[in-house]
């Protein structure tokens, strides 16, 4: 009797293309023809890893072979059916039973000795293998190079050593990129949250990491395995290799990281690349250090809001005499800190907190209720409803199809134990498709349903927020987020002394902004007071808004 001989086939997503598929087929079907054997079945998975046995193709074939539909399995080699060697076994013990030979045109007719040996030998290869490459990299990196990937911030530079061979591990500043990592600390420090600097970045068409779109994870990652923008330790000339490593999860087969210790991490100094100053990184090493702390004691806190700053201009108010800050030193005043606790600074003026805050407030509300600003209110509003419509109608559909993806794998093999694969081989398979499928549904739920594009009442509620900003920004409800958005605009507040005046320097986009306002000869807000002057300086590349305010 002629033996019915199926083929599998597969190739993983990293340095093989689909052409492998055909190339194994082809070679497989070459030694079916040799031995006599009929071609029953071809089954292949095409980019997906041999470290799981979720594969459709693989899957299908355990299903067939149990229900007898061919006598004999062609591969290339063992690890084209798994690289794992409990997998490998429990493959052939099921096709033993099932009176199925197992044959690769590496081993030729695989029996117990080929799946414990070769299994075996294929562990140690992969072992050496895996300490000679990290060998490799920490020699690599104790030279100042990079251990493997590409950072936000820095290029890859692609030159030929004097071998003429490709020399791996060089990097440079990207000056644009570091300009946008430069922002992020800022505005960080300043109190902003993750969440509104990825909104600020994606409304401005920023392009994020690997040519992607910024999220809040992106920003805040992981501080303990060093992910994530704000925990990147290159950015202050740092290069910190071997910090966690990858186990894979024998259930699911998907790689989880683990934190190494301290000890076994490799640090070297690459002045050459740092970005961001020992200052600034402190600031944000501070804040998050006290986002942690809040958030141990149990507060009602989220992560990326935690230790926003309580005032409106808190850690923007910088000392013209020595850059110091300018902090509270009484309930109503703020002075330089460092006259104060180092004696270094003689600026000794101070300024009441309401009255520099009222008027950038005050300022800020006379030229917003200007017709050409509603306009552009109510343009861009339509842009971002539409957009974010957009985005959660994509989501749920994606969402949709992933939930139907893995209702229809879930089928699959629920329909294999109907037809005889015992439940035990597959079990462990359902219960990660149910907890993913669990997953998906909750996220599908969160997502917001579509909502009317425009607003009825919008013209209406944009001149009342405006009406009541200063109230609004006073308020619980609002202080955070509004207050938010007041700071982002604004970069710094230098408080100058003049004689025994404070002269104001506001920078940032505010000051633009209430600089249009002056130049169409609308009325200061607090031009009147006494000690109040307001003067225009053309700063490079913006423009200031310089005020002089008596100290009071």
């Amino acid at each position: 009797m002629t033996l019915r001989a199926a083929i599998y086939a597969r190739y993983s997503s990293d340095l093989q293309s689909h052409a492998s598929i055909e190339d194994q087929v082809r070679l497989c079907r070459r030694l079916i023809k040799e031995r006599g054997w009929s071609e029953a079945l071809i089954y292949s998975d095409a980019a997906m890893s041999g470290a799981s046995t979720l594969r459709p193709g693989y899957q299908k074939m355990l299903e067939d072979a149990h229900a007898g539909t061919f006598d004999v399995l062609v591969a290339e080699a063992m690890d084209r059916m798994s690289r794992d060697q409990e997998d490998i076994a429990g493959l052939y013990k099921r096709l033993t039973f099932a009176d199925i030979k197992l044959v690769t045109l590496s081993e030729g007719e695989i029996n117990e000795l080929h799946v414990g040996l070769k299994g075996t030998m294929n562990a140690l290869f992969l072992k050496d293998l895996a300490a000679k490459t990290r060998r490799g990299l920490e020699g690599r990196v104790k030279q100042g190079k990079s251990g493997g990937g590409n950072a936000f911030g820095y290029d890859v530079i692609r030159t030929l050593d004097a071998n003429g061979e490709l020399a791996r591990g060089e990097r440079s500043i990207n000056q644009d990129e570091a300009k946008v990592v430069r922002r992020i600390y800022i505005e960080f420090a300043n109190g902003r949250s993750p969440r509104s600097i990825a909104h600020g970045l994606n409304n401005e068409g920023v392009t994020g990491p690997r040519n992607g779109s910024w999220g809040p994870s992106t920003i805040y990652g992981n501080w303990r395995r060093g992910t994530g923008i704000l925990n990147n330790d290159l950015y202050v000339g740092l290069l910190v290799w071997n910090r966690q490593r990858f186990v894979k999860d024998p259930q699911t087969g998907r790689r989880q990281a683990r934190i190494n210790p301290e000890t076994e991490w490799i640090i070297q100094d690459v002045p050459s690349l740092r970005i961001v100053d020992d200052e600034l990184w402190q600031r944000v090493k501070d804040r998050q250090q006290n986002t942690r702390r809040q958030i141990a004691e149990g507060r009602d806190i989220r992560s990326e809001r935690a230790r926003r700053p309580r005032y409106l201009l808190s850690g923007l108010l910088q000392c013209g005499v020595c850059g110091g800050g300018f902090s509270k030193i009484s309930q109503k005043h703020y002075g330089c800190s460092t006259a104060r606790n180092k004696g270094t600074c003689n600026n000794l003026l101070t300024i009441r907190r309401n009255v520099i805050e009222e008027m950038v407030l005050a300022g800020l509300k006379d030229q917003l209720m200007q017709p050409e600003a509603y306009e552009e209110f109510i343009a861009e509003f339509n842009r971002e409803a539409n957009r974010l419509a957009s985005s959660e109608d994509q989501e749920r559909e994606h969402l949709g199809r992933d939930i139907e993806k893995v209702d229809g794998q879930i089928a699959r093999l629920i329909e294999a134990i109907k037809s005889g694969v015992p439940g035990e081989a597959v079990k462990d398979e359902i219960t990660a498709l149910e907890a993913h499928k669990t997953a998906l549904t909750s996220k599908l739920e969160i997502v917001p349903l579509p909502k009317p594009r425009l607003h009825p009442n919008l013209a209406r509620i944009y001149r009342d927020k405006i009406e009541n900003l200063i109230a609004a920004l006073n308020s619980t409800d609002m202080v955070s987020e509004a207050a938010e958005a007041i700071r982002s605009l604004i970069t710094a507040v230098r408080l100058v002394p003049v004689q025994d005046q404070l002269e104001i320097e506001l920078y940032g986009e505010l000051a633009a902004l209430l600089s249009l306002g002056l130049a169409n000869k609308h009325k200061h807000p607090r031009s009147n007071d006494p000690g109040v002057q307001v003067t225009l300086v053309a700063g490079v590349g913006f423009v200031e808004e310089r005020t002089i305010c008596r100290s009071v």
